[in-house]
């Protein structure tokens, strides 16, 4: 069938289930915006180009699908950067399309001409420069193909305006074959039989969760191997979801901002089961002593991930649903004692830190939001003190999904997510949790917010401040206050009901649970804003 490029590209998308996209146009790009008004997709215009990336990943992370952004070309094009190398990070598939000058006027510096591909060589799973219309077809499903399979991650597709508009003759009979390029794995029964006598010996065994398990779809074998096998489980912060947090042998999240139970755990276990993580150094460090006299498994679908963090002694290459899976079946039901230190007698431990008049303390008002949200409502976070308190303190369920950015530690994050998670999950409470450095960096997608009339519930920790950055210089600096301090905030309640939407301001705790029910019930979006003590202490312990 002979159809232009533009159409290709949206017939492909089409048939790998899009239904949606999110994206600003410009020359370069509109070839395919014109094709788009005669397809079944829905457009979701943001009002910046690194929204379109994080609503994508929002999107991606709370519906098991790959998740479509499209920019123009040049500054269009660049504004995706951030956002590609946020997906990259925490292994979330993306596909970008970005348009392009006209092949004629490649490495001319013409006008909006950008080599984003090499700009976003470092960030991406794999990219693309399409310079023959014929290899169109083929490059728009291998991109998806790369995205969704083996580690998630970003694929970008940059498009010539003459390769949109030139005809192809478009067939539907794809193979996909990409030399070098695996994704099923058979597994290592031999590494396997050693990984489960290590375990099986094991006094003190302790699994850390990762990112992985969520992605992978393991969470309900995961806790079978927790459960049966009497194996407590600590968690990475993308890892948060992957068991309820009421669940007696989950231990929080570990690391530089998790939990002290999680932490010594670590430490003092005999055998550690790394599950789907990449073990960054805001997880644990290899020159923390945490790994002497103790044997190290590592799973990981990605072969690179397997000792470049941490010292291992038996590495596991695949899936981790497979792979758990097989251990489940060697492993021996043992009467192990309760090794690990008691998480309630750590929680006893938390800060006597006295919030001042006219302030609320985080911690009393996300546990209030988390007794009183949906069982399966979807959080978002930004990235800052906001994010830790969220991590540690709301308890989710299984049916929950956090959303937030790991490894780059993206600021202005939250906001454009929970408009990919709304829309991707019309039917359920999305929340986002905010700071006010963080909301500043994306506060124009509260256009699209209205644009879309979505129901969001945004929570705004408001201590005129960059609050992590000031804490670390309150500890590091001698109180030596650089760059941090947001005196000339602005009216954020004013603000939001510019785009018509409502809000409070919650100053004292004897209000909280009746804001927070006012927030949960209102239909459509609504910001609590809650003044913070600027010294109150991002790690409770």
């Amino acid at each position: 069938m002979i159809m232009s490029g533009a159409q290709a590209v949206v017939t492909i998308l089409e048939k790998h289930g899009t239904d949606v996209i999110f994206g600003y146009p410009g020359t370069a790009i509109s070839p395919f915006y014109d094709k788009l008004l005669e397809s079944s997709i829905k457009h979701v215009l943001v009002r910046y180009e690194q929204g379109a990336v994080h609503a994508a990943s929002g999107y991606a992370k709370t519906t098991d699908k790959v998740g479509v952004c499209v920019a123009t070309s040049g500054p269009g094009a660049t504004n995706l950067i951030t956002g590609i190398a946020t997906a990259y990070m925490d292994s979330v598939p993306i596909v970008a399309i970005t348009g392009q000058v006209l092949t004629s006027q490649l490495g001319k510096d013409v006008f909006q001409e950008a080599d984003i591909t090499g700009a976003t060589a470092p960030f991406c799973k794999h990219n693309y420069l399409v310079k023959d219309v014929s290899n169109l077809p083929r490059i728009v499903n291998e991109a998806f193909i790369l995205a969704s399979t083996g580690r998630p991650g970003p694929v970008l597709i940059d498009i010539p305006m003459d390769v949109l508009k030139a005809e192809v003759d478009y067939l539907d009979d794809f193979v996909f074959d990409i030399p070098g390029y695996q994704y099923e794995f058979e597994i290592d029964k031999e590494a396997i039989n050693k990984a489960c006598k290590a375990i099986n010996k094991a006094k003190k065994p302790l699994i850390i969760a990762g990112g992985g398990i969520i992605s992978s779809g393991s969470k309900e074998i995961l806790h079978k191997i927790s459960k049966e096998f009497s194996i407590p489980v600590t968690y990475t912060l993308m890892a948060k979801g992957c068991l309820d947090d009421t669940y007696d042998l989950n231990l929080g999240m570990l690391g530089s901002h998790g939990t002290l139970v999680a932490n010594k755990a670590v430490s003092q276990c005999d055998v550690l089961l790394v599950a789907g993580g990449r073990v960054g150094d805001r997880s644990m460090s290899n020159s923390s002593g945490a790994y002497l006299k103790k044997t190290v498994i590592h799973i990981d679908i990605d072969p690179a991930e397997l000792g470049k963090n941490i010292s291992v002694d038996i590495g596991l290459h695949g899936d981790a649903k497979d792979i758990l899976m097989a251990i489940y079946s060697q492993l021996e039901k043992i009467n192990r004692d309760k090794w690990f230190e008691n998480k309630k007698t750590v929680e006893a431990l938390d800060s006597n830190f006295k919030v001042s008049k006219g302030c609320v303390d985080p911690k009393d008002v996300l546990t209030c939001i988390a007794s009183l949200s949906d069982d399966d409502a979807i959080y978002t976070t930004e990235v800052g003190q906001n994010q830790i308190w969220a991590a540690n303190l709301i308890e989710l369920l299984t049916s929950n999904k956090f959303v937030t950015s790991g490894g780059m530690g993206t600021m202005g994050y939250g906001l454009p997510a929970s408009v990919g998670c709304k829309i991707g999950n019309q039917d359920k409470q999305v929340i986002v949790i905010e700071g006010d450095g963080s909301l500043q960096m994306s506060l124009q997608e509260l256009g699209t917010i209205m644009q879309e009339d979505l129901d969001i519930k945004i929570v705004l920790f408001n201590n005129s401040s960059l609050g992590m950055v000031r804490e670390l210089q309150t500890l590091k600096y001698d109180k030596r206050y650089s760059g941090v301090c947001l005196t000339k905030n602005p009216d954020f309640i004013k603000l939001f009901s510019s785009y018509g939407f409502a809000g409070s301001r919650l100053t004292n705790k004897e209000n909280i649970e009746e804001q927070v029910k006012k927030m949960l019930s209102y239909k459509g979006t609504y910001l609590l804003e809650c003044v913070v003590d600027k010294d109150n202490p991002t790690i409770y312990r």
